[in-house]
């Protein structure tokens, strides 16, 4: 339900009346609760949000936010826990446990199929259809989704552990897990269970051997057949590497240096370099993951690319140097070292080649870029209605909805003519200058709307494909291109805050220097920490204008400078007059 993006309608503090209420649905919805963790769950004074919201087909959703986190969700007046209140109170609901790398397609929105489940030695817990359940992975007890059964689990039983169990509704790392913390998934040993019952223990071997018979036709629904196919390998995957016995750490280790050698061997070349650390895992060593697997250095014993480059430099495969202060690069690959040589390529199959093979032709995509306004203090009593305070970050869509709630309810808008606002005590404080306290006691919608979005401080949000959300306050950098002079009274073309919109310096520099035919460097910006700048000789502004706005897409309004580039008209009539003979001009001018 929340694997796309949700459009958010409102976001109103909660009432005493509304939190009581919701206290006594969540008792009887959650008879397991006792009364001081439903207290514990929605405190008495702390701050309690109200966030109504439409999921992307269109479901209207009520979600309560506490603490900055969503813990419960309400859709069809069915009330739901998230992960965050799950992790607090692993015991819930009825869990049950599925293979690690299956997460990836939950996320993705996909509904787990009876196959994928792992059947504990004291069996399947007992449910029946339409039971709220949770979904933990092998190994941990702390839930990652939520889900409904589609099925009792006397039906899972006879069916031979076949067919759709569970429709997802909501899962670690989806965007409603993403309005909040962010957090991971707490560890919380599994509980150790006594056997079952003789009568059960038939039933419960016969399906636990249905399912490592069948393991091989794994599928998981989404779109059943294409996560099906994906969910076989990962189910396989995960029994072959637990037989070998290596943990999650051992195996993301093997990943991280299988993808690191694919990278090398078939992706750099000598004049790549030098490059960027964290250009060689985003747009190399990502691609070079198999299907069905994910690369994470965090889950890796490196814990960081920093640390894993420096044992590969131990190794002598590689050479790092900090060519500006905190940007590190790799500067020389030793290709004949025989980790490099001895490395054999996967065959990719037909799907993944497709999708490397256009990922060549486009590597880069450019980022969507969203303007958002910060509420500052003198702003803080018009906005602290609708449960926002200082700081808090907004869309121009919610600041207008705030401001027309807000004249609405204290009945401001003018009874003769309601294209008029009244102003009062609040509005003149936040929207009127000094001098304009005691003249101006109306305003038309458009004029205070405008004003109110000019009082607020600016921000923007930055979000790169594959990529999380990143929100900072201030105005976003364009690219800056200017003209400079240099020694010899040479003319230099200057390109600076590239990074910003996830461009790296060093290829910008060597597919200009390949197009212009003209020497370029890449030297850290003056006044900017961590960025670097690119230098071409010459008067490149219409290559660079051709690169930035055709080929990789980026808005013009974010590119600045682009007005410097040479009239090539007038250059070329100045060429043609230069190659005319004197006699043809004199005779034209008689």
């Amino acid at each position: 339900m929340f694997a796309k993006a949700f459009r958010v309608k409102s976001n109103t503090a909660i009432k005493g009346s509304d939190r009581r209420k919701l206290r006594a649905d969540v008792t009887a919805v959650f008879p397991t609760l006792g009364t001081d963790q439903v207290s514990e769950l929605i405190p008495g004074k702390e701050e309690l949000n109200i966030v109504r919201l439409y999921a992307h087909r269109g479901d209207a959703v009520t979600v309560y936010v506490s603490g900055g986190n969503p813990i419960l969700f309400e859709l069809e007046k069915n009330l739901y826990p998230t992960v965050y209140t799950l992790w607090s109170y692993p015991d819930l609901l009825p869990t049950f446990t599925t293979w690690p790398l299956v997460l990836e397609k939950l996320v993705g929105g996909a509904d787990l199929m009876l196959p994928g489940l792992v059947v504990p030695p004291a069996g399947l817990p007992q449910v029946q259809k339409g039971d709220l359940c949770a979904i933990a992975l092998v190994g941990n007890r702390a839930p990652v989704a939520i889900g409904v059964a589609a099925m009792s689990t006397a039906e899972m039983l006879t069916s031979g552990l076949k067919g759709r169990g569970f429709s997802v509704l909501h899962t670690y790392q989806d965007h409603l897990w993403r309005s909040g913390e962010k957090s991971s998934p707490p560890s919380i040993a599994p509980l150790t269970l006594d056997p079952p019952d003789p009568s059960e223990e038939k039933g419960s071997v016969q399906a636990n051997a249905a399912l490592q018979g069948d393991m091989r036709h794994l599928t998981l629904e989404g779109e059943e057949e294409e996560f099906g196919e994906v969910q076989q390998r990962c189910a396989e995957k995960s029994l072959s590497e637990a037989a070998d016995g290596k943990t999650l750490q051992d195996q993301m280790d093997e990943l991280l240096e299988r993808c690191f050698l694919h990278a090398l061997k078939c992706r750099l070349k000598k004049a790549d370099l030098p490059l960027l650390t964290s250009t060689l895992l985003g747009s190399h060593m990502f691609s070079c993951c198999p299907e069905g697997r994910q690369l994470d250095v965090k889950k890796s014993s490196y814990k960081k690319l920093s640390k894993f480059l420096q044992h590969m430099q131990q190794e002598q495969i590689i050479q790092v140097k900090e060519l500006s202060q905190g940007v590190e690069s790799i500067v020389a690959v030793d290709w004949k070292h025989p980790r490099i040589t001895s490395f054999v390529i996967p065959e990719p199959s037909p799907t993944s080649q497709t999708v490397q093979e256009g990922s060549r032709e486009q590597p880069y995509h450019p980022p969507d870029i969203k303007s958002l306004y910060c509420v500052p203090a003198s702003m803080t009593l018009l906005f602290q209605e609708s449960g926002h305070k200082k700081g808090s970050i907004l869309e121009g869509g919610e600041v207008r909805t705030i401001v027309i709630s807000y004249a609405k309810k204290h009945d401001l808008v003018d009874a003769d003519n309601k294209n008029l606002v009244k102003l009062d005590p609040i509005l003149c404080d936040c929207i009127l200058e000094k001098n304009e306290q005691h003249t101006v006691m109306k305003l038309p919608w458009d004029s205070l709307l405008s004003r109110c979005l000019e009082k607020l401080q600016p921000a923007y949000q930055v979000t790169f494909p594959g990529q999380e959300p990143i929100v900072k306050k201030g105005k976003i950098c364009p690219i800056d291109i200017t003209l400079a002079q240099r020694a010899s009274n040479k003319k230099v073309t200057v390109v600076r805050n590239l990074e910003a919109y996830g461009l790296d310096p060093y290829s910008v520099a060597a597919i200009l220097q390949q197009r212009c035919q003209a020497s370029t460097t890449v030297t850290p910006a003056p006044g900017a920490k961590d960025s670097l700048q690119v230098q071409i000789q010459g008067n490149q502004v219409h290559h660079l204008g051709r690169l930035l706005l055709d080929e990789y897409q980026l808005p013009r309004k974010y590119i600045q400078g682009l007005e410097k580039a040479p009239n090539l008209a007038r250059r070329n009539d100045r060429l043609l007059f230069h190659v005319v003979d004197p006699v043809e001009i004199q005779a034209l001018a008689w």
